[in-house]
């Protein structure tokens, strides 16, 4: 699939948006992709899912598929059904009632996961989630996100050992956007 036709995709959803915007880490901004909007638009999600089967199926792999808790979980869960790939769901943090688990769905210890994403800024959840894997035993090299938005995500991931990999850039997804608009 064509990074062209997700990009279009987004930007029909109104997923991106321009104004002044606060960041989850505390940043601002003058543009801010709304992961709520493309992940609860079917056709955005569908061609999420093929992005993310694509991506995988090229680096010739077993692994299970994590979804970070509450964003990436309907990512996540379509690309499971697209790939025929188990997934688990990593939690911010051990839920206080129930199992008390951090990381829901079957693990074995040693087994490979691949952590998707919605949108990466400084990458903190991710890394966040790959040390809650890795600490219930799973081997985790690869960060997969829909959109990187090239403020350190992929530095900060690098320096746990993560690869950081997208299907679009803010770049991309800006390309068109108005003169004052910073990527």
């Amino acid at each position: 699939m064509a990074n062209d036709e997700l990009i279009t995709a987004l930007r029909d959803a109104d997923a991106v948006k321009f104004g002044e915007f606060e960041l989850s880490h505390g940043g601002t901004s003058n543009y801010y992709v709304d992961k709520y909007v493309f992940e609860t638009n079917p056709d955005c999600l569908d061609l999420i899912a093929r992005a993310f089967a694509e991506r995988i199926a090229e680096w010739d792999t077993d692994a299970t598929l994590a979804g970070v808790a509450l964003g990436a979980v309907p990512l996540v869960a379509v690309t499971s059904v697209e790939t025929d790939i188990p997934y688990v769901i990593a939690r911010k943090q051990a839920k206080e009632y129930g199992t008390g688990n951090r990381i829901e769905g079957d693990l074995t210890d040693g087994e490979e996961v691949i952590i998707l994403e919605d949108i990466a800024t400084t990458g903190q959840s991710a890394v966040d989630a790959a040390e809650a894997l890795r600490e219930a035993g799973a081997i985790v090299n690869r960060v997969l996100v829909v959109v990187d938005r090239e403020e350190g995500a992929s530095e900060n991931l690098a320096d746990h050992d993560l690869e950081l990999s997208s299907l679009v850039t803010a770049s991309d997804l800006l390309a068109d956007a108005p003169d004052d608009i910073d990527v």
